[in-house]
């Protein structure tokens, strides 16, 4: 086996699921700023999680949309500007067709 492959810097980190106020102590590389006291007394690193097996739909059994970045309303706005795009081509080809049609009475009367 290679030498020096893992990581040898292991140590206790509380990691906190924020959506489901869910924690768990294991060990990890990560390093935090942020500490907290964990049940046995001790300080620890916390590192802030958005989702976790708490949380997650998948592992809870709810079917739940979790839309931290705002994904389907930009997916709803772009929808929309794409619908008002092609109803005022729409309407431009329809005023071409028209002032052609009266261009065509007008030099042939």
């Amino acid at each position: 086996m290679k030498k020096d492959l893992h990581p040898s810097n292991y140590q206790p980190v509380v990691f906190l699921d924020e959506s489901a106020k869910f924690s768990f102590l294991t060990y990890a590389t990560a390093t935090s700023e942020e500490t907290i006291k964990w049940k046995d007394g001790k300080e620890y690193p916390l590192i802030k999680l958005q989702i976790s097996s708490a949380s997650h739909p998948f592992y809870t059994g709810e079917d739940k949309v979790i839309d931290t970045e705002g994904r389907i309303d930009r997916f709803k706005a772009r929808f929309a500007k794409a619908e008002e795009r092609k109803e005022a081509l729409k309407n431009k080809a329809l005023k071409s067709a028209k002032a052609a049609a009266k261009k065509s009475e007008a030099t042939t009367k």
